[in-house]
């Protein structure tokens, strides 16, 4: 009779020990990977990766989370709100100071009405702007007023 001889391939004690080496070169490629980021982190090599995030709380605890920037803020609302009463008045005494003027007086009253409407049109620019800014706004007084119009006679710097 004949034999038919199969080939059997290794014995089931060298896979088991090929699986084992190759789940320890698994495991060790990964320990190594997690070593690495491990590393990077500790010493400052993925800086880079977090610094936008990083950067964006340092600049609100700078601005927004500093209570000198608050406190500054508060006041530079009443500030320039007053500096638009200002030259209001100021204007006010000029035109009535006007009326009896000389010529050349006059002229000296019309450029200086002039630029002090001009004054009054930057800082009410001033107050609009920085009370539509998103990290200023919270800062405003609840009594002033949200926005000042450049085309008002008389600014009210409370509600």
């Amino acid at each position: 009779m004949t034999r038919i001889h199969l080939w059997r391939g290794p014995a089931m004690g060298q896979v088991r020990e090929g699986a084992r080496l190759g789940a320890w070169a698994v495991a060790g490629v990964i320990g190594l990977a997690v070593l690495y980021v491990i590393g990077v982190f500790a010493f400052g090599g993925a800086g880079w990766i977090t610094a936008p995030f990083r950067g964006e709380a340092d600049e609100r605890d700078n601005t927004v989370g500093s209570g000198e920037f608050r406190q500054a803020t508060y006041e530079e609302f009443f500030d320039l709100c007053e500096a638009v009463q200002n030259a209001e008045g100021t204007i006010q005494a000029l035109q009535e100071e006007r009326k009896a003027a000389s010529e050349t007086r006059a002229t000296q009253i019309d450029q200086s009405i002039t630029a002090l409407k001009a004054t009054r049109i930057e800082s009410v620019n001033d107050y609009n702007s920085k009370a539509a800014q998103e990290h200023r706004a919270p800062f405003r007084d609840k009594d002033l007023p949200y926005r000042l119009d450049i085309e008002a006679e008389r600014t009210t710097c409370t509600n």
